[in-house]
């Protein structure tokens, strides 16, 4: 892909517009659904945003770098994507359509595969789970190493095209979760404290309490920073970790470090994130969608702007 200058700033207003519009629809649904929106929980995420576009802004025109500009402009779409994200996966759950967490059992099952089988694998060898859970929590740092890397090395290209298929993604997970909701693994089973005293998983049951609330109508708030991760069916873990896999492929000595690290978080994403199996191959699925459309987007937008740069030129 190429690095044309008018290619990343069209890139760059698909990514805000989408953060923009995500932003708008939660909004509008709070009005109507009679929900509170935290306002001091989007404090941070947005004062973190302003700054890191103004770092961005400043290396674009007054002492150009574009390396340093577009690791600064890609984390202020990152932050605040999350920060509207979370909320619009609130408003899905609280649709409160039927939970389908008796077809993705009914799917493991019927393909060959165990939860509870894993369960007492990781119990077992619980001194192998601290490893899994940590690169299962890995998501975050992951993902600003990614885009520092990326930016760092010039890539900016791919930086927006990961920035672009990590928002589709995100929006597709979110979409077929309210559609087809579940509780996870942990209800559904019942699994209690006596089948995994070796291990604490990271997840385990917290998100039910939110998830649980949004669809009775008991928990009607908003976050920004702090919201739990309520989504089963597709795995946004799953889909993520293929991104980042993908994204420092491109860099050769992080090229297999990226690799092996997202193997071992894909292992651990049942234990730890409260996924059925099926939910895994979802999101994997939505990422490799996700960024084949995203890849395309930012070379379709560098094969147009291209001409025009060299006619700018002449």
């Amino acid at each position: 892909m190429l690095d044309s200058a008018a290619g990343l700033h069209r890139a760059d207003r698909i990514i805000w517009l989408l953060t923009v519009g995500v932003a708008a629809i939660v909004l509008a649904a709070a009005a109507v659904f009679d929900f509170t929106v935290v306002w001091r929980s989007f404090l941070a995420p947005g004062a973190t945003v302003v700054v890191l576009v103004a770092g961005q802004w400043l290396y674009r025109t007054r002492r150009p770098d574009p390396r340093l500009g577009g690791a600064l402009g890609a984390t202020a779409q990152l932050i605040a994507f999350a920060a509207v994200a979370a909320p619009l996966s609130y408003l899905g759950a609280a649709l409160a359509l039927p939970l389908r967490d008796g077809w993705f059992d009914g799917i493991d099952r019927a393909s060959g595969f165990d939860w509870r089988a894993l369960l007492t694998f990781m119990n077992v060898n619980a001194t192998l789970h601290p490893a899994f859970r940590a690169i299962y929590l890995s998501l975050m740092p992951q993902t600003v190493v990614v885009v520092l890397a990326l930016g760092w090395a010039g890539k900016l290209s791919q930086l927006r095209a990961f920035m672009l298929a990590f928002i589709l993604s995100t929006l597709a997970v979110i979409a077929v979760a309210a559609v087809v909701p579940a509780a996870g693994v942990w209800a559904y089973y019942d699994i209690q404290p006596a089948d995994f005293p070796n291990i604490v998983p990271a997840t385990r049951e917290l998100h039910l309490a939110v998830f649980n609330g949004l669809r009775d109508g008991s928990f009607r708030l908003l976050l920004g920073a702090g919201a739990e991760g309520i989504i089963t069916f597709p795995s946004l873990h799953s889909a993520l970790a293929v991104l980042l896999a993908a994204a420092l492929w491109p860099i050769p000595v992080l090229r297999w470090i990226g690799a092996a690290i997202n193997a071992v978080m894909l292992v651990s994403i049942p234990v730890d994130g409260g996924h059925y199996f099926i939910d895994m191959l979802a999101g994997i699925v939505i990422a490799i969608i996700a960024l084949y459309a995203a890849t395309r987007m930012v070379q379709r937008n560098d094969a147009t702007a291209a001409p025009a740069a060299i006619a700018l030129a002449k």
